[in-house]
């Protein structure tokens, strides 16, 4: 009798699953999950740039994005790759040729980014990012992270504007200490 039951049958689910909802993260927290892809690929990966990119369901206004892109350096191999981190899914680039002379591609330590993008946009919304918004609610939110070769420090770049070419205003916040550097323009 084992495998017999008394019980009534269950019918079954005709229910299709429905599709997860687009989500967004902030720039540490998609960085982060890229950063795991990229050791894949390479131990001695180092990240150069991060960019987020506007999404229908996400306009960059919480700090977060619904797409993100970072650039990551191997010197062993002598090549960089981007991944992109998309509603939880990480894809990433064919590889193009690295030399660390090159200044597009200035890799930083990880241990600099202290702060992550919903608070750089606080910080930028206090140095006008609230009036803008307040004027024009729609405006998308981008952000970049980079090495700033000048003064020495990793830069969060909070851009509002249709897209970051055309910016309507740029706010550089320090992404080590949160502390307001400059209005980009």
């Amino acid at each position: 009798m084992a495998g017999c039951s008394s019980g009534p049958s269950k019918p079954a689910s005709t229910e299709t699953p429905q599709p997860k909802a687009p989500e967004a993260l902030t720039g540490s927290g998609a960085f982060y999950k890229c950063y795991i892809s990229a050791r894949l690929w390479a131990q001695d990966v180092q990240p150069y740039h991060v960019e987020s990119h506007a999404t229908a369901a996400s306009k960059g206004q919480d700090g977060k994005a619904g797409e993100w892109r970072v650039g990551f350096a191997s010197p062993s191999l002598h090549s960089t790759r981007f991944y992109t981190w998309a509603n939880d899914d990480i894809s990433h680039s064919a590889d193009d040729t690295y030399s660390p002379t090159n200044s597009s591609t200035q890799v930083f330590n990880v241990q600099f980014l202290k702060v992550d993008t919903d608070k750089a946009l606080a910080v930028a919304q206090q140095h006008g990012g609230d009036k803008l918004l307040e004027k024009e609610p729609n405006t998308t939110v981008f952000y970049v992270l980079d090495w700033n070769r000048q003064t020495s420090q990793l830069t969060w770049h909070v851009i509002y504007g249709a897209d970051p070419d055309n910016a309507e205003l740029r706010v550089a916040v320090n992404a080590s200490t949160g502390d307001f550097t400059r209005v980009e323009k």
